[in-house]
């Protein structure tokens, strides 16, 4: 995941709106040293599991549409895991690839048990029908192929999902620079790796080469926590609940900056514990800053 923290800390350098404090990363890491928490993947019991390809195949379905649940303000994560795994529940063929590339807005709604359209519900299903179409195509209409396909290495199972699946290109040019964050494809990664405990699909030798996966959510704990400073007109924008263009200067900053700070906060966690942590970089630290502090509900 070179490219990811290279263009994220060349984004840090030069950003405009928000600045990684050392101090506060010092300060943060001298809070959480320690109790970073042990807790098993599925801790809340909302994701489908049987130990086997089918659940490979819900993960990938859940991380190709694990974004953008605003402005539903009832509509979160938790909905779409559950809701996912209930349909799978009911009927074991309903991820299959070729209804993957059939399914409509009001299909997907009815198997998240959604009343009203879902946020980018059109984007949502192209998602879906692009999945169906690859997976048939390159990998036999299965997810677990696309893994197998890896070898047991979750930085190629990125590149895989991103070179196959256009949607997973989580790209945005900054300043003229191209910049490289590829969220959902490494959530899919480390999602393989919690569930299956490091074994089977779950099994990468570098599980620690993974980001901490930049969502909305990161940012906004960095910043109670002291780590993230925004500008004046950032702070106004993000205090009133107003929206951020996806891929506008302010948005690519946010979360480029809060991969290169939790780079830091890692390596100092790394240096303090005298060995290289590596779950610091994915599960373990991620839940830290989700849970060691109560955030607001805007970033």
């Amino acid at each position: 995941m070179e490219e990811v923290r290279a263009s994220s800390a060349w984004v840090a350098a030069r950003s405009a709106h928000v600045v990684v404090d050392s101090s506060g990363i010092e300060k943060a890491v001298e809070e959480i040293q320690g109790s970073i928490p042990k807790v098993k993947w599925d801790f809340e019991g909302i994701h489908y599991f049987d130990n086997g390809p089918l659940t490979v195949q819900y993960l990938f379905v859940l991380d190709a549409l694990n974004f953008c649940f605003w402005p539903d303000k009832d509509l979160n994560y938790d909905n779409l895991a559950l809701g996912l795994k209930e349909a799978l529940q009911d009927d074991k063929s309903v991820f299959d690839a070729d209804r993957l590339q059939k399914i409509t807005g009001p299909q997907l709604r009815n198997l998240l048990k959604w009343p009203r359209p879902l946020p980018l519900e059109n984007e949502r299903v192209r998602l879906l029908h692009e999945v169906g179409l690859e997976l048939e195509r390159s990998f036999e209409g299965k997810a677990c192929k696309l893994v197998e396909s890896c070898g047991k290495s979750a930085a190629n199972l990125v590149a895989l999902v991103t070179r196959h699946f256009p949607g997973f290109r989580d790209h945005s040019v900054y300043k003229g620079h191209q910049v490289f964050l590829y969220k959902r494809a490494q959530i899919f990664a480390a999602d393989l790796w919690g569930a299956f405990e490091g074994q089977c699909y779950g099994e990468f030798n570098d599980i620690g080469s993974l980001t901490i996966f930049a969502d909305y959510i990161v940012p906004a704990v960095l910043r109670q926590l002291g780590v993230l400073r925004y500008s004046s007109d950032l702070a106004s924008i993000i205090d009133a609940n107003r929206e951020i263009g996806s891929g506008s200067e302010e948005e690519v900053e946010l979360r480029a900056c809060s991969v290169y700070a939790v780079e830091k906060m890692r390596e100092l966690l790394s240096k303090k514990s005298g060995n290289q942590c590596i779950e610091c970089g994915i599960g373990s630290l991620a839940l830290v800053l989700w849970h060691s502090v109560s955030i607001s509900s805007t970033p």
